[in-house]
């Protein structure tokens, strides 16, 4: 009998490309949504489509009813302060453990900020997220922890890669620091199989098969090969851009959306964003995207997308 999975945040970054995976892997697909989605990466696969979201106890009861295993993948990334992260990333993370408590399984997707939850309002409500849903399930909920995933779709690194075709100086924030990455697809099919495994009750850090991460100059002169420049790299210093993180902080009051405030550059600037050994799952295969081959499919969309210049 095929086995049935629910997944909040289908519509989101990873999720799109986690309901492809699963539906390839044979699942029976039921989403959580604020309306019937049509997506282009999901033309082989037909979700059933539960109406509503993280604040809709009734919806979260309907998309955990009969799952063999629920996959919370929804979530924010920005917010204007510790409560609007709270009020989805752990508050929303614990209704969905209460609707879920009939599963045999359930996954959350956290983040590996959650690992130092002092640095950002983000990485604290991960982190207290986790913490709301183990409260609840105990041993039969599984955390996935991505490091810093990238892709087609991927707006939090566009202007990074815009940077490396336009600037002919790149900046480097640090000579040692080390930075763990994982292609969006890669990071969907482990979470896939960590899902179709018996519950551990485990943390699980995902990255590629490079866990010991990539240095800053490393980043930079990928990104810059994938849209075929070789610019001049210089370092740039912590406080300045510690100091852009806390003038963006003051924009941000005024309703826009900047990539770098204060709390993003604290943990842009943090020195081990490395995967560690005790982290680690074995029995993942191996990813199908390194840095070279990741960062060049991802340019290459970026540009068929028109988010970039050909």
């Amino acid at each position: 009998m095929t086995r049935l999975v629910a997944v909040t945040g289908a519509t989101g970054f990873l999720g799109r490309q986690l309901v492809r995976v699963l539906n390839e892997d044979g699942w029976r697909v039921r989403v959580l949504a604020r309306k019937d989605p049509i997506d282009p990466l999901w033309r082989d696969a037909c979700p059933e489509v539960v109406v509503g979201d993280l604040s809709d106890a009734w919806a979260l009861s309907r998309l955990a009813k009969g799952a063999d295993v629920l996959i919370h993948a929804a979530g924010v990334v920005k917010g204007p302060n510790r409560a609007a992260f709270d009020r989805v990333n752990v508050e929303g993370a614990h209704r969905v453990a209460l609707a879920a408590r009939e599963a045999a399984h359930t996954v959350l997707v956290s983040s590996l900020t959650a690992r130092e939850p002092t640095l950002s309002h983000y990485s604290a409500s991960k982190r207290a997220g986790e913490e709301a849903m183990r409260t609840v399930l105990g041993p039969r909920l599984s955390v996935v922890r991505p490091c810093a995933i990238y892709g087609p779709g991927d707006r939090e690194l566009l202007p990074v890669f815009q940077a490396a075709d336009a600037l002919p100086v790149l900046p480097v924030l640090s000579e040692t620091a080390r930075v763990a990455m994982i292609h969006v697809e890669d990071a969907a099919r482990r979470t896939a199989v960590v899902a179709a495994a018996p519950c551990e009750g485990r943390v699980t850090a995902l990255s590629d098969d490079r866990p010991e991460g990539y240095t800053w100059r490393e980043l930079m002169a990928a990104a810059a090969r994938a849209c075929g420049r070789r610019p001049r790299f210089v370092r740039a210093p912590g406080a300045i851009v510690r100091a852009i993180g806390i003038t963006n902080d003051f924009t941000a009051l005024l309703g826009a959306a900047p990539m770098l405030t204060s709390a993003k550059a604290r943990e842009l600037l943090h020195p081990d964003w490395a995967v560690a050994q005790e982290e680690q799952t074995q029995g993942f295969a191996p990813v199908r995207y390194d840095l070279a081959a990741g960062f060049s499919a991802t340019v290459a969309w970026y540009r068929t997308a028109a988010w970039m210049k050909h």
